[in-house]
């Protein structure tokens, strides 16, 4: 058992977002194992509510063309609403993320050109060579998104372990409108977020830092 949990730890360690890819396609049949490992994660009653629509070659393109479009001239209109703030600890991790990446990438804090210009990057996937679209049962409503979550986390544990590299994006969901419309999904389908995927860059500097993790004693409340 001690195995299996090292291993899974080091899946969980290995794992981080990235913001710059080879333009090197996943081939089909890793892509389905992927997804496939990704369908075992648990949900309530076995609602199993999560698909994902998946791009590659030319889809990748058209998608990742329309995105930046839309997000350079509409404003977001996500499906579910963002959060209304970050209290505490939780905007401090935030910044501290976006912190660690402008200096990776040498952008001073208060250019709010070269900021803006690296947001944008979230709307061309990172240069990724796939992007998954994740949706869930717009009738299962909050549960059924916080059951794909953990379709999410398990989409890009498994595909760690093949080699493969992920970063999950909320900001692709603020356009939520225009990628069912753009890949023909019915209105029952919740935008939850994309997660771009294909083979990192290792030597671009976007991928260069690690975040930190809260430690236990801020996560568990232990009784008894």
């Amino acid at each position: 058992m001690d195995d299996a949990f090292d291993t899974f730890q080091g899946l969980l360690s290995a794992r981080y977002s990235c913001r710059a890819f080879r333009p090197d396609p996943v081939p089909g049949e890793v892509i389905a194992r992927i997804v496939q490992a990704a369908g075992r994660a648990p949900s309530w009653c076995n609602a199993q509510p999560w698909q994902v629509t998946v791009t590659q070659g030319a889809q990748t393109d058209a998608f990742r063309q329309a995105l930046l479009e839309v997000a350079a001239s509409q404003a977001p209109a996500p499906d579910l609403p963002w959060p209304e703030s970050y209290p505490g600890a939780h905007g401090e991790r935030r910044r501290t993320c976006g912190y660690q990446l402008y200096e990776a990438v040498g952008i001073a804090r208060d250019d709010r050109d070269a900021r803006t210009a690296q947001s944008m990057r979230n709307f061309a996937l990172f240069d990724a060579p796939h992007v998954a679209i994740v949706h869930s049962e717009a009738a299962l409503g909050a549960y059924g998104a916080m059951d794909t979550g953990g379709f999410v986390t398990a989409f890009m544990l498994a595909a760690r372990a093949l080699g493969v590299d992920t970063i999950a994006q909320a900001s692709v969901a603020a356009h939520a409108p225009m990628i069912r419309a753009h890949f023909g999904l019915p209105e029952t389908r919740l935008i939850l977020c994309a997660i771009s995927f294909g083979y990192g860059d290792a030597d671009h500097p976007a991928n260069g830092f690690r975040t930190e993790r809260a430690g236990l004693e801020d996560i568990l409340d232990l009784r008894g």
